[in-house]
């Protein structure tokens, strides 16, 4: 159980760090939503979210066996 937390943990952090870094390089994928106007705007990343879900679910199902 500990395990566990501590390797999630771990990969928030890595993820908040990495999460850090894309956003200075301005890091979009194509299909991303974002929609800009006078004093709004709104972004949401489908396809950077559905990319992620693919890889940690691949990640978690390696450990997991």
């Amino acid at each position: 159980m500990w395990k566990s937390l501590i390797f999630i943990v771990l990969v928030l952090i890595i993820l908040g760090i990495l999460g850090y870094f894309f956003e200075k390089i301005n890091f979009k994928l194509p299909g991303d939503i974002f929609i800009k106007k006078e004093n709004f705007s709104f972004y949401f990343p489908i396809v950077t979210c559905i990319i992620l879900s693919i890889i940690l679910t691949l990640i978690l199902n390696i450990f997991k066996k």
